[in-house]
């Protein structure tokens, strides 16, 4: 019987997850409010009222999407922000780190650039949840900083969300710039030396 149990589970997962990685795949070429169930089912071979027995609507499939595409983003985040090392080193890796996730993940970078400001409720509202986690981690990491010493935690808090914005608007860029991709670099440098200049002399 649990063996039983067991295949039923393992199935039921399968199904789940082509059901998202057919949707991702979908919505290359459209938002996800134009999305309808029947599309994915059909890519998947499945009956729509099989969708029902993993997600309650279009909605919630967008936001299951949202998790698998930010929640195993916060090793990245955190490694893009590891002190140590010049301010130019610092923002080469913190540049290398998103450019390597675009070219790992760039449907869902594309997912999460579109719905960000979409017109799915839940899904911007997954989306703002999960940037809000990964400023609170960038403001604990940055406030740690000696540099940080005398920063309010408000002031803390708006300079890791102005990392935070600059990562998912680089992430944007280099997958719209394609050849250009060099040029977006660059700019992605110059914005973080920028925000570093200004950083250093903040409390002045």
């Amino acid at each position: 019987m649990s063996h039983t149990l067991g295949i039923r589970q393992a199935q039921k997962a399968k199904t789940r997850q082509a059901l998202m990685d057919s949707a991702l795949q979908l919505l290359e070429h459209q938002s996800l409010s134009s999305l309808g169930l029947r599309e994915v089912t059909r890519a998947v071979g499945v009956a729509p009222a099989a969708f029902y027995r993993h997600f309650k609507d279009t909605a919630d499939l967008g936001v299951a999407l949202v998790e698998q595409a930010l929640g195993s983003l916060h090793g990245t985040i955190r490694a893009a922000i590891v002190t140590t090392g010049s301010s130019d080193e610092r923002i080469d890796r913190a540049v290398a780190l998103i450019a390597a996730h675009v070219r790992a993940y760039p449907a869902h970078v594309r997912f999460i650039a579109r719905e960000r400001h979409g017109g799915v409720a839940p899904v911007r509202e997954a989306i703002g949840v999960q940037l809000r986690r990964f400023a609170d981690e960038v403001a604990d990491a940055v406030g740690a900083d000696p540099e940080s010493a005398g920063w309010s935690s408000a002031d803390l808090r708006m300079l890791a969300g102005l990392y935070v914005d600059h990562m998912v608007m680089t992430a944007s860029a280099l997958l719209e710039e394609g050849d250009g991709t060099d040029a977006a670099l660059a700019t992605a440098r110059a914005q973080l030396r920028l925000v570093t200049l200004g950083r250093r002399h903040w409390l002045d």
